[in-house]
């Protein structure tokens, strides 16, 4: 006899559902879902052999170099050479070494599988093989990944961590302050982060047992902090992942709160002293508290007195009484004002993450992991794994709730199942994670899947369909929760914590009921919601549920990655152009491909999408692009560049969707460099408002790390005593001087160019001969070669002419008769072309993207070998393969060049370049690129190398 735990067949079926068999263990009956009977999910795929050399742009030099990995045809070259360098283990030439992806996969589902067997998750044999098949598919095809440790570690000879998010605890002793150090460093040591809150220990204002005045929590931060700042050299982050909290009512609160604020003071100052205080300059360790995160736990006692204007009681640790009182609004400008002056501190709303506690019972929630998306008991940890969501986009534009339910299903039946084999950097750690079953499913693209099917993030539209699918996503998993504890019983804690957790059910399920939909598509999502949540709370309160939590939103850096990923977590787009890694190495600039998806969703037609994915292509927004409606602007708004998205827009989705995690959302809400500490002040109280969790922001600019380039801001602080004003000097030819001419063709259009130079090697004048003696075209044209001519002679670097003028695009333009510039945009385009190849060192022309005819063939028979037949034509399929069929719409195939001597190898670097400011992000140790933010955290798309979670 088999019990039916699953949902009905009008929700779509259940992937799995627990049966019994005569005399035996209770098992899950496991179905079908994107697999085919008979056939293995590698057999469905066409596989190539790849090589991954990944160098230091800096330098030049190969940090990492393995050739014949074996993966997809439709995995991107970034996601080959992220997964190669980052989660093949064995060491690199021996052949212990893993070289394809299937090794990888099987490493890591395998033991997965054999530990749900052995721990009576399954009905049969074949349910398990079903399972095994399920997941292989999911990940081959980029449906979801596992959190970074999954890969690392997991059937590996190493300890099988699985968690990448931790909180610990300290208490007020110097036994457990010192333990806490240590902790502390054997996680960061792991590649991993932690956070705490130091709440318990002693203010400086309290007397200690033998009578001495206590050192308070700050002071024990700046050890710890030294202590980060070590280790984090040694491992795999650039930046040691850390988070710091102390509660609203310690004594010592207002020096926490100024304590980065003082700190960033005092590197300005060292900065104009003449230090390299950058973020990663040679100097800026010389500073304290850089290595955590610090945030406020905020009551909503203290938020009402900050609305009312009242007082608030700070209390001593030991006794609890009101030692003193502060001026609640004042202190609460105190944090506004130091988050605008560093983006610290963040709050942490402590009402609302503790009503939303399944296991009060067992301690109240305190602290959280350093990416705030992680909030449980103290000593206690989260394995995360995330689901692509672009991948349930019907070609409709509607989303698959049916099939995104059965997903979900499978990945949390796989990350309970880790808990059973995992193990964790501390006793105490593993002792509260086997006993609470913590889970952190989640999902990444979501900005991405707004775009695509045209909503803007900052929408009512939009809100609801994400809030929608968060329901659903957190209801299924609570659903599937519910049966694995009619199968293999409830989580250890769950008995002592019962009414509690199904009174958070219940909220949930309240909060899913609220949603306000505007679309089908929504309407379609929330009803699948709504009968999971209806279904779950059924089995839950007959069975318990196997979880204490089930869901957060984290980061996504490095597996968002793997994934191809366009956004990350939460987050909206980025920019609509991106970079592109090439087979055989280099990059081009792509719109990112949610862009003509969005286009074909809002009802434009092929041409009009072309000619608007060319606008964006060159322009890098929508602003006038032809044929776009000014109402659809919106859909296209970025994280940054010309439209850049409000504030107010990302605690509104963070708000829509916070209700529906378990814990809460890794996220930082950027404001431009005009914001007011006011407007901090807003955002932090409309996010206690909107019933957030956990609140960060980062005002442009605020920093001494994110230096502004100098068309942006002038060195005006400090000003000389003297000043001394250097003037260019104009070297003139000699009479007498090497020249050369070239004759051409553009589009039929002939003309002349003549070129002269110092005799010592160097361009110093050039004539242009086109249309007819008198012509308007003519003349335009020598007053333009004089121009060009004198800014050489003074000085003016031939590269940075090239930069400017190459693609410009006018009549004449097309076919040339020269056969290393074989098209052209424009004259001009063709002219600097040319001078280039005749002028310019091969080094500073590769990074222009500019070669000659021979220099491209070297490439190619480099790329792809020589053919057997020496008058055989370049293979252009082959040519046409190094770059996915979607990405059509090409930038330019250089690296972005838009100031003299400064070239872009990422999309952030793009974009700074763009915008004329450097961006908040570190440089990564691994392959020297700047970095991009994801979440709370900063990830890098040249290695996959992160700052916090993945």
């Amino acid at each position: 006899m088999t019990e039916t735990v699953g949902v009905d067949a009008e929700t779509g079926g259940a992937a799995a559902k627990p049966g019994r068999g005569k005399g035996r263990k209770p098992g899950l009956t496991v179905q079908r879902v994107f697999t085919t009977e008979g056939v293995h999910p590698y057999d469905e795929v066409t596989w190539e052999s790849r090589d991954v050399v990944m160098t230091n742009w800096r330098d030049g030099t190969v940090n990492f170099e393995q050739r014949g990995v074996e993966f997809p045809e439709f995995w991107s070259v970034n996601a080959t050479n992220i997964v190669a360098s980052k989660y093949f283990r064995g060491a690199v030439g021996s052949p212990q070494r893993e070289h394809s992806l299937k090794q990888l996969i099987d490493r890591v589902v395998k033991t997965y599988v054999k530990s749900g067997t052995d721990n009576g998750y399954f009905a049969t044999p074949q349910d398990a093989e079903i399972f095994e098949h399920e997941l292989t598919w999911m990940l081959l095809h980029q449906v979801f990944s596992f959190n970074s440790p999954v890969w690392f570690n997991v059937g590996t000879t190493s300890k099988q961590q699985v968690s990448a998010c931790f909180i610990l605890s300290v208490d007020d002793t110097m036994e457990s302050i010192l333990n806490w150090y240590r902790e502390e460093g054997l996680i960061f040591k792991g590649g991993s982060g932690a956070g705490l809150n130091l709440s318990r220990i002693r203010s400086s204002r309290e007397l200690l047992s033998s009578g001495g005045t206590a050192s308070g929590p700050v002071s024990f931060m700046r050890g710890a902090d030294a202590s980060a700042g070590t280790i984090k050299s040694g491992g795999a982050t650039r930046r040691a992942a850390k988070m710091v909290v102390l509660d609203v009512d310690h004594p010592d609160i207002e020096e926490f709160i100024e304590t980065k604020a003082k700190e960033e003071k005092k590197i300005r100052v060292l900065r104009d002293a003449g230090f390299d205080m950058d973020l990663s300059g040679a100097d800026i360790s010389s500073v304290q508290y850089q290595n955590a995160n610090n945030s406020v736990r905020v009551s909503d006692e203290f938020m009402r007195a900050v609305e009312s204007g009242g007082d608030f009681g700070l209390r001593a640790r030991l006794s609890g009484e009101v030692i003193d009182h502060t001026d609640a609004k004042a202190l609460f400008r105190k944090m506004a004002q130091a988050a605008w002056e560093c983006a610290d501190p963040g709050l942490q709303y402590d009402d609302t993450i503790n009503d939303w506690h399944t296991c009060p019972e067992s301690g109240r929630i305190t602290a959280s992991n350093p990416c705030s998306e992680y909030m449980h008991l103290d000593n206690s940890s989260c394995n995360l794994a995330s689901l692509n969501l672009l991948k349930f986009v019907r070609g409709d534009g509607t989303f698959d709730a049916e099939l995104f339910a059965r997903a979900v299903e499978l990945v949390i039946t796989a990350m309970d199942i880790s808990i059973c084999f995992a193990d964790f950097p501390t006793e105490a750690i593993g002792d509260t994670t086997r006993k609470f079953r913590q889970l952190g499913i989640g999902y990444a693209n979501l900005g991405a899947l707004l775009m695509a099917t045209g909503h803007a993030y900052d929408s009512d539209g939009g809100r609801a369909l994400a809030a929608a699918i968060t329901s659903l996503m957190t209801g299924v998993s609570y659903r599937r929760s519910a049966e694995l504890a009619a199968v293999v019983g409830p989580y250890e804690g769950y008995a002592r914590n019962a009414e509690a957790h199904q009174r958070v059910m219940r909220k949930h399920a309240a909060a899913n009921d609220a949603i306000r939909t505007f679309h089908t598509n929504d309407v379609n999502v929330r009803s699948l919601a709504t009968r999971e949540w209806q279904r779950g709370i059924e089995i839950g309160s007959q069975h318990g549920w196997r979880n204490a939590q089930a869901s957060v939103l984290a980061p996504t850096g490095t597996i968002g990655f793997m994934m191809d990923c366009d956004t990350t977590g939460i987050e909206p787009d980025f920019s609509l152009v991106k970079f592109k890694k090439l087979v055989g190495g280099g990059s081009m600039q792509i719109v990112n491909q949610t862009v003509p998806r969005a286009l074909h969703s809002l009802g434009y037609q092929d041409e009009q999408i072309e000619a608007i994915v060319d606008y964006v292509a060159q322009h890098g927004h929508v602003i006038d692009a032809p044929g776009l409606r000014p109402e659809h602007y919106e859909v296209f708004d970025c994280a940054v560049g010309e439209r850049s998205i409000a504030p107010m827009g990302h605690v509104r989705m963070m708000a829509a969707v916070q209700p529906f995690l378990s814990g809460a959302i890794s996220k930082t809400v950027n404001m431009p460099e005009s914001a007011t500490v006011e407007d901090v002040e807003e955002i932090y109280f409309q996010g206690w408002k909107l019933g957030l969790k956990a609140l960060a922001i980062y005002r442009d600019n605020c920093k001494v790390g994110q230096p502004l380039s100098t068309a942006k801001r002038d060195k005006a602080e400090a000003e000389p005593e003297k000043v001394v004003e250097y003037r260019p000097v104009r070297k003139r030819l000699p009479k007498k001087r090497p020249s050369q001419t070239v004759s051409f063709t553009i589009g039929g259009a002939e003309g002349y160019l003549t070129a002269g130079s110092y005799p010592d090697d160097g361009l110093g004048e050039i004539f242009v001969k086109l249309g007819k003696q008198g012509s308007t075209l003519a003349g335009v044209m020598d007053a333009f070669s004089m121009s060009i001519s004198v800014g050489l002679q003074y000085g003016i670097p031939l590269e940075f002419y090239v930069s400017k003028f190459q693609n410009l695009r006018f009549e004449p333009a097309g076919m040339t008769d020269d056969p290393d510039v074989r098209m052209a945009t424009s004259v001009l385009d063709y002219l600097f072309r040319r001078l280039a190849l005749d002028y310019l060192p091969y080094e500073k022309r590769s990074q222009l993207g500019i070669f000659t005819a021979d220099e491209r063939s070297a490439q190619v028979e480099s790329d792809y070998g020589r053919s057997t037949d020496e008058d055989e034509n370049v293979d252009l399929e082959a040519l046409r393969s190094s770059v996915d069929a979607s990405s059509t719409h090409v930038l330019e195939e250089k690296p972005a060049d838009t100031e003299p001597g400064r070239t872009a190898h990422t999309t952030t670097e793009l974009v700074e370049l763009q915008l004329g400011k450097a961006a908040d992000a570190p440089l990564c140790m691994t392959c020297g690129t700047k970095m991009r933010p994801a979440g709370s955290c900063y990830a890098c798309e040249g290695c996959g190398a992160t700052s916090g979670c993945s």
